[in-house]
This record gives C-alpha cells, sequence and structure tokens, in this order.
C-alpha cells in the first residue's frame, strides 16, 4: 500500500462529537461558514486540529 493510501486510511473520520449550543450562533457561525465558502465541519475539525497543535499533545 502506497504511504498516501496508508495516510489517508489513518485519517479516516470515524467519530462524532456532539455538542449543544445555542441556536442563534449556530445559525451565524453555519450562515458565516457560508459566506466564506467553507463547510461549519470544516471549521470545527480546523480549531481542534490547532487546538491539539498549540498545546502540545502529540498522536
Amino acid at each position: 500500500m502506497s504511504e498516501t493510501k496508508k495516510n489517508r486510511k489513518i485519517k479516516k473520520k470515524d467519530s462524532q462529537l456532539v455538542i449543544r449550543i445555542n441556536g442563534v450562533e449556530r445559525d451565524r457561525f453555519v450562515s458565516l461558514c457560508d459566506e466564506l465558502d467553507t463547510s461549519a465541519a470544516r471549521e470545527i475539525r480546523r480549531f481542534i486540529k490547532g487546538f491539539i497543535k498549540d498545546h502540545g499533545v502529540a498522536d
């Protein structure tokens, strides 16, 4: 198996994180993501990855 395929397999999205937030904030966030041509899920994943990196948590 190529290195690229191995990396994709390792990074497979196989879990969910359920959060409860204020409906108005959620709608504003989703609307802003749409305006910026991105998705809410992508931005939350980007936040989580940055948070982990900033706090020195290793794989």
